[in-house]
């Protein structure tokens, strides 16, 4: 079941402004019923500001009214565009702690897979071109501390993903070869 947005302030906002039980909360919430009671308590939900999740469109006021009404109705999630989150599969965060292991990575894959453009090799480790460029011709401010590590055990990409990425560069590759002959 899809949980709302900021599921303890939502909860907050719930306990605040309606009668509905700590279960039906705590269900609609993804929360667990003692959690909702300490927030109810004030044990737990200090710093927490209330989202309402009417305004949001997530619940509806006959949403509520009906599950006040019953003790044993469920909240449903309304289905809207806010509610659904798109991540896009491009984006690539990469942890502080994991930062400095990019140029090792650029190194590996520049000596173990030639054929990869640096595009790929962006979208794979998160990097970019001119990092790319700077590691290729020698020039990076850190070349001498270099060494080639794989970056699937370094944790910057998945071996799927790496495999994947080098079979199409070498499909590329074998078409142009072809194309030239």
């Amino acid at each position: 079941m899809p949980l709302p947005l900021m599921p303890k302030a939502t909860a907050v906002w719930l306990i605040d402004n309606t009668s509905l039980t700590f279960e039906q909360i705590a269900d609609f919430c993804g929360l667990h019923s003692l959690e909702i009671q300490a927030m109810a308590d004030g044990d737990v939900s200090g710093s927490i500001v209330g989202l309402d999740p009417i305004m949001n469109g997530q619940l509806t006021k006959e949403e509520i009214s009906r599950c006040e009404a019953d003790k044993e109705a469920r909240l449903v999630l309304l289905e809207n565009e806010a509610s659904v989150t798109i991540r896009n599969k491009n984006a690539k965060y990469t942890p502080v702690s994991r930062r400095g292991d990019r140029p090792d990575a650029i190194m590996w894959l520049i000596r173990n897979h030639p054929e990869l453009s640096d595009t790929q090799i962006c979208k794979l480790i998160g990097t970019t071109k001119p990092s790319i460029n700077a590691i290729r011709d020698k020039t990076h401010k850190n070349i001498v501390n270099i060494k080639p590590r794989n970056p699937v055990t370094l944790g910057l990409c998945r071996e799927a993903d790496l495999e994947k990425a080098v079979i199409i560069a070498r499909g590329r590759s074998s078409l142009t070869n072809t194309e030239n002959k």
